[in-house]
């Protein structure tokens, strides 16, 4: 190899560099320098290998550098007379030439090799300097590159648990939302995009919840938010809301969140529809109290009818006797007789009404023609009053199925129906009336009433079929018509709904199932 120099020598003999041992006490210096000086670890590697080949005066000065989880070594090579290193991406052994020095120890792990081609000083004491301080650099860097590692990973699995997180929140059945202390809204899952209201998270996350919710006012609003902040309680309430499809019924639960320590940091609100579990507790609430009332109707009947079957028989009797009276005493008897004639039918009406919920008539079924019915109905409504100042549209499906049912009895409802839509439009309107057939339940046949009334107020609709409950004038109604009809048709194994919206008409639907 070709020796450029006499060189120097330590105190031991050996050679430290082609130069004076100032000169190699300086380039000592000049490579712990360069090392100490931050920067991209390969560029600082590749400098340094520069700064020792100008030192050794060496042909070729190459620095390996072990790579974690790679085989081999990573060479970082600066040839004689060229202007810059040489990097080699791949792994790959060193060559056997020159004069090779681990970096690092066995026992500490190989972090590499120090390679030195060419020179006079290839096998001095300078190199061996150089690897020395080469192992601090490489240790810090590895254990810098470790510990990046480990927050990379870190972050990496709160990533993923955050995005975990995130969709076990976004599948969810319920509307859920989060609110700081700044009233700003901090979470919107997915079911809460797809509300009535229909807002994606990118348009709400980082808003006052008062811009976003405005269907209370924001008073009401904030007060709610801060008392959950205040006490720490859970509070639920409902709240009916309208829309598109009708009325939905939604059971609001804010719970108080606390992210750290114990001051309450968000309030999470969960929206629940519970719309059809409310219309589920609304029929068996209404079949308790049909039969409440079958009881007591059980218990009063004979005690009421008798005194009216007395009332009666006076009535004629008194009608019997007008021939004795003349002139203005028998108009004023007769008048009264007329009166109390009169609200004796009314009182026994109203007996027989309460007689359908104590006990079943056990009246004959038998296969019929739906809308053969309807237009019975029809024909006997034609004789109203109310029924010549309204607009009839009938909508009758043809080849219906036949449904098992007492005649008379369905005809009551479709009655009871229809005159309560009558009633509705004292000023004249529209009554639609349809039948159509739908496979759902095994199959049923629908007949709609449909009228082009004021509605119906939300607050009435759980209750128009209760019994004795109404909506009309005193004296107009006895408050049985609906609440008959819902026994009638549930003694069908069929159901009566009710759509309507105050200002836009209201529409009952009678379902029967098609099966005897």
């Amino acid at each position: 190899m070709a020796h450029h120099g006499a060189g120097g020598s330590d105190a031991g003999g050996r050679e430290l560099t082609g130069g004076t041992a100032e000169g190699a006490l300086e380039a000592v210096a000049r490579v712990a320098r360069r090392l100490a000086v931050a920067g991209v670890p390969d560029v600082v590697l590749a400098e340094t290998a520069v700064l020792l080949r100008e030192a050794l005066q060496a042909e070729r000065v190459t620095i390996w550098r072990a790579d974690e989880g790679a085989e081999g070594l990573r060479a970082l090579s600066v040839p004689e007379g060229g202007s810059g290193p040489d990097f080699v991406s791949e792994p790959a052994l060193i060559p056997a030439e020159g004069t090779v020095i681990p970096i690092g120890t066995e026992r500490a792990r190989r972090l590499g090799a120090l390679q030195v081609v060419g020179g006079a000083a290839e096998g001095g004491i300078l190199p061996r300097i150089a690897a020395d301080l080469l192992a601090g650099f490489l240790g810090a860097v590895r254990m810098a590159e470790a510990q990046a590692g480990e927050r990379a990973e870190r972050a990496e699995a709160t990533d993923a648990e955050r995005r975990f997180t995130e969709l076990i929140i976004d599948l969810l059945p319920v509307g859920l939302y989060a609110v700081d202390r700044d009233y700003r809204i901090t979470v919107w899952n997915r079911n809460r995009e797809m509300g009535t209201q229909g807002l994606r998270r990118t348009e709400v996350v980082g808003r006052t919840v008062f811009e976003v919710l405005t269907r209370q006012p924001p008073a009401q609003l904030r007060q709610e938010f801060d008392r959950i902040f205040e006490t720490g309680e859970v509070r639920q309430t409902e709240m009916a809301v309208e829309g598109v499809h009708g009325t939905r019924t939604y059971r609001l639960t804010r719970i108080p969140m606390r992210a750290g320590g114990d001051t309450i940091t968000h309030v999470i609100t969960i929206g629940e529809d519970v719309s059809e579990w409310r219309d589920v507790q609304a029929h068996i609430l209404q079949s308790e109290k049909l039969a409440a009332v079958g009881q007591l109707a059980a218990g009063i009947m004979h005690e009421i009818n008798n005194p009216l079957a007395t009332i009666a028989a006076c009535v004629a009797a008194g009608e019997g006797r007008l021939a004795d009276l003349s002139g203005a005493g028998e108009a004023a008897l007769r008048e009264y007789l007329a009166i109390i004639d009169r609200e004796v039918q009314r009182c026994t009406s109203i007996v027989d009404g309460l007689l359908d919920f104590s006990r079943p008539k056990g009246k004959a079924k038998a296969p019929a023609d739906l809308n053969l019915l309807v237009e019975q109905t029809l024909g006997l409504l034609r004789h109203h009053k109310r029924f010549k100042s309204v607009v009839l549209q009938r909508e009758l499906e043809p080849a219906l199925p036949e449904v098992v049912v007492n005649a008379e009895q369905i005809v009551q409802v479709l009655m009871a129906l229809m005159i309560n839509a009558l009633d509705a439009m004292e000023g004249g309107g529209r009554l639609a009336v349809r039948t159509a057939l739908s496979m759902r339940h095994g199959g049923e046949v629908i007949v709609e009433v449909e009228d082009s009334g004021p509605g119906i107020a939300v607050d009435a609709r759980t209750k128009i079929f209760e019994p004795f409950f109404t909506t009309k004038p005193l004296g107009r109604g006895t408050g049985l018509g609906l609440s008959i009809a819902y026994g009638i048709v549930e003694e069908h194994r069929g159901r009566i709904e009710v759509d309507s919206q105050p200002g836009r008409g209201a529409t009952f639907r009678v379902h029967l199932p098609t099966g005897a």
